[in-house]
C-alpha cells in the first residue's frame, strides 16, 4: 500500500508538474492575444447573450442552464478549501497568481465552449454530446486527415475516473464532514441523503440537472458572496493593507519563510485552474448542450465562467481570511497562520471571527451547496465520457454506481482518493490542450468571421438611424 501512495504520488506531481501548469497558461495567453482578450472585450455581449440567445436550437439546455450546469460542476471545495490552502502554501502572493490563472482562463473557456458546439453530435436519444473527446476526434480529422480517436478516447477515460473522485466521492466527504462538524450529523445520515438527492436529481436526465443547477448556482454563489461582503465591511479598514500584502507577496520570493517566487507562482495558477477548470476540458461537455447553435456566442458564454468562479468567488474568500488578521507576514518574510489552520477549517473560522455566531454558518452551508452542485455537473460529465466509451447502455450502470459512490465517498475516508482524482483531473488537461493547440485556427476564423458579422450589423443599424428616409 505504501508502494501505490508513492506511485500515485509520483503521479500527481507529474499531473500538476510544471509542464501542465505552462501549457494552461500557455494556452490562455496564446488564445487570449490570437482573439484580441475575446473575455473582456466581449464581456457585456456574454451577458447579453445569456438572455438574448436563441433557447429553440436542437441542444438540450438554453445558453443560461449551460454556463449554470458547468459553474455548477466548477464551484466546490476548491473555492473555499482551496484558496485557503494556496493561502497557505504559497502565501498571500499565491492569489495574484490565481486572479492571473482566472483573467488569461477565460480566452481557454471561449475556445472551449466555441469547439464544443462546433463538433458535437447528436446520440441514438436525441441528446447533444459533445466536449474534448469529440472536438479532439472529429476535429483534427476534419482539419488534418488524421485519425485521433484515440486521443479522445484517452480524455474520455481520464474525464470518467476522475468524475468518480473529484466530481463524486470527494465532495460527498466535504459535505459529511461539514455537517458532522457543524452540526454532529452522523455521516451515514449524510450519506443516505446526499445519496438520495443525488439520485432524486440525475434521473431526470440533462433537462432536470439544467433545471436545478439554474436555481441552485444563482441563489448558492450570491449567497456565499453577499456574507463575503458583510465579513470584509467588519474590518474595511484592513483591505487596502491587504491587497498590498498580496500584490507584494506575488512578486518577491518573501511569500513564504524560505518560499520563492517559483513557488508561489506555482502554487497560485495551479490552484487558480484548479477552481475555475479552463483547459482541463470539463467544461465544454456542459456547454456542448446549449440550444445556443452559434459557437462563437456559446463560447462567449462559456468565457464568463472562470471570471465568476476565481475572480469573483475565490477572491471573496481569500479576502476574508486576509482581512481576518489569521494570516500575518513579519518584516523578514516569515508568515504565521494562527493555530496553524488551513484549509476549510481556515476560512469557516476567519468568517466566524468577522462576523461571529453566525460566519461559520456562512461557509458550512456554501460548501454543502457548492460540493453538491459538484456532484450534480460533474454526473454530466462522467455520464458523457462513458457514453463516448462505451455507449448509452453504460450510462444506465453509470448512473446507479453514481448514486452509490456518493454515499460511500461521505462515510469513508479519502485520501487515496484525493490524489488519485487529482491526477487524472491534472492528465485530463493534457489530451484537451493537444485538441487546443491543433484547433486553434478554426477558433481564429471562427472569431474573425463573427467579428466581421458584427461590425456589418452595427453599421447596418447605423445607416438606418441617420437615414431621414429610413
Amino acid at each position: 500500500m505504501d508502494m501505490f501512495h508513492a506511485i500515485v504520488s509520483q503521479g500527481v506531481q507529474f499531473a500538476w508538474g510544471p509542464v501542465t501548469i505552462i501549457l494552461l497558461v500557455g494556452i490562455g495567453i496564446y488564445l487570449s492575444i490570437a482573439t484580441r482578450f475575446i473575455q473582456f472585450r466581449k464581456m457585456k455581449t456574454s451577458l447579453k447573450l445569456l438572455t438574448s440567445s436563441s433557447d429553440d436550437g436542437e441542444g438540450d439546455l438554453t445558453p443560461f442552464q449551460a454556463l449554470m450546469t458547468s459553474m455548477a460542476a466548477t464551484i466546490g471545495t476548491g473555492n473555499i478549501a482551496g484558496v485557503a490552502s494556496a493561502i497557505v502554501m504559497g502565501g498571500p502572493g499565491a492569489v495574484f497568481w490565481m486572479w492571473v490563472s482566472g483573467l488569461f482562463g477565460g480566452a481557454t473557456k471561449y475556445a472551449e465552449g466555441l469547439l464544443a458546439v462546433k463538433y458535437r453530435i447528436t446520440n441514438e436519444d436525441g441528446e447533444k454530446s459533445g466536449g474534448p473527446m469529440y472536438y479532439i476526434s472529429r476535429g483534427i480529422k476534419e482539419q488534418y486527415g488524421i485519425n485521433a480517436g484515440w486521443l479522445g478516447w484517452l480524455f474520455a477515460l481520464f474525464g470518467l475516473i476522475a468524475s468518480l473522485g473529484t466530481g463524486n466521492m470527494t465532495q460527498a466527504n466535504a459535505v459529511s464532514d461539514s455537517l458532522n462538524v457543524v452540526l454532529g450529523i452522523n455521516p451515514y445520515i449524510s450519506g443516505g441523503v446526499i445519496a438520495a438527492l443525488t439520485a432524486l436529481v440525475i434521473i431526470g436526465g440533462v433537462k432536470n440537472i439544467g433545471k436545478i443547477t439554474e436555481k441552485i448556482v444563482p441563489i448558492m454563489s450570491v449567497s456565499y458572496i453577499i456574507g463575503a461582503i458583510i465579513a470584509v465591511l467588519s474590518n474595511a479598514s484592513m483591505v487596502p493593507a491587504v491587497f498590498k500584502m498580496i500584490f507584494t507577496n506575488a512578486l518577491t520570493a518573501k511569500a513564504l519563510a524560505g518560499g520563492t517566487l517559483g513557488t508561489v507562482i506555482r502554487i497560485g495558477i495551479s490552484r487558480g485552474m484548479f477552481s475555475n477548470e479552463a483547459g482541463l476540458g470539463s467544461a465544454p461537455i456542459a456547454h456542448a448542450s446549449s440550444k445556443n447553435d452559434d459557437p462563437v456566442a456559446q463560447g462567449i458564454i462559456a468565457s464568463l465562467d472562470s471570471f465568476f468562479t476565481t475572480i469573483i468567488i475565490c477572491t471573496m474568500t481569500a479576502i476574508v481570511i486576509l482581512t481576518s488578521g489569521l494570516v500575518t507576514i513579519n518584516g523578514n518574510g516569515v508568515m504565521a497562520i494562527e493555530g496553524n489552520l488551513n484549509g476549510a477549517t481556515l476560512t469557516t473560522v476567519a468568517f466566524d471571527r468577522l462576523i461571529p455566531g453566525i460566519g461559520g454558518y456562512i461557509v458550512t452551508f456554501g460548501l454543502i451547496f457548492f460540493a453538491f452542485s459538484t456532484i450534480i455537473g460533474w454526473y454530466y460529465y462522467g455520464a458523457k465520457c462513458i457514453e463516448y466509451i462505451a455507449g448509452l447502455k453504460a450510462v444506465n450502470i453509470y448512473k446507479w454506481v453514481w448514486v452509490g459512490l456518493s454515499f460511500v465517498g461521505a462515510v469513508v475516508p479519502l485520501e487515496i482518493v484525493w490524489n488519485l482524482s487529482d491526477m487524472f483531473n491534472g492528465l485530463m488537461a493534457i489530451p484537451n490542450i493537444i485538441g487546443l493547440i491543433a484547433l486553434s485556427p478554426v477558433v481564429f476564423n471562427m472569431t474573425k468571421e463573427y467579428d466581421k458579422k458584427v461590425k456589418i450589423e452595427k453599421g447596418k443599424v447605423r445607416e438606418q438611424l441617420t437615414d431621414p428616409i429610413g
